[in-house]
């Protein structure tokens, strides 16, 4: 069941068996949704691990880097934009972390997920609100998941340029608007969102499959 650990710290296992999920992505209007999870080593700590998006983009890079370096195991899962639109954004997130953890090469004794919903996994899950900022481990998780996210963003905006996707990553900011309104979705929008939808001429709606 859900926990709110707040004040709980003392609640959480810890060892290296013991993962953190949490995935970014859910509120963009265009790209994956990207989930991390993370086997955070007891003897080699990693200073500093707080919610991502607490965090500078360079502080992130640095901590990202140490992550990787240091945890027993990690990984990255991902749901596209088509299965975002088909299944919806908040199974699609459930899929990106289950895929995450699926990839992990150490036999799990738990999985702490941020937010109040976890995904079916094969070990006991705990779902923690607020985990990115109280559990090392999902923290982690956030971090490594954010850096790989934005680093795809930042990517797409050679791919569609005119969108700004390497200055808003794909939310909804007034500048990303402005440009769907100027220049119509790309095949990176998610066409069941409502501002996307919006925007979909039916001359343009061959555009977003």
């Amino acid at each position: 069941m859900p926990r709110d650990l707040m004040g709980e710290r003392n609640a959480v296992a810890e060892g290296a068996d013991v993962v953190g999920v949490d995935e970014v992505g859910r509120g963009p209007l265009a790209g994956p949704v990207v989930a991390g999870a993370v086997v955070l080593h007891p003897d080699r700590p990693v200073a500093g691990l707080r919610d991502s998006k607490a965090l500078s983009a360079a502080r992130r890079e640095e901590l990202a880097a140490l992550i990787r370096a240091r945890a027993v195991a990690w990984a990255i899962g991902r749901a596209e934009v088509a299965e975002i639109d088909r299944i919806n954004i908040l199974r699609a997130a459930l899929v990106a972390m289950r895929r995450a953890v699926e990839q992990l090469p150490v036999r799990l004794r738990v999985a702490y997920v941020d937010g109040n919903i976890p995904p079916a996994l094969a070990c006991p899950t705990v779902a923690v609100v607020a985990g990115d900022d109280l559990v090392p481990a999902i923290s982690a998780a956030s971090i490594i998941a954010k850096v790989a996210r934005d680093a795809e963003m930042t990517d797409a905006a050679k791919r569609y340029p005119g969108y700004g996707f390497d200055e808003h990553k794909g939310y909804a900011t007034a500048g990303h608007l402005c440009a769907l309104r100027r220049l119509g979705p790309c095949p990176l929008h998610r066409k069941t969102f409502a501002p996307v939808l919006a925007q979909a001429a039916p001359a343009g709606l061959g555009t977003l499959a």
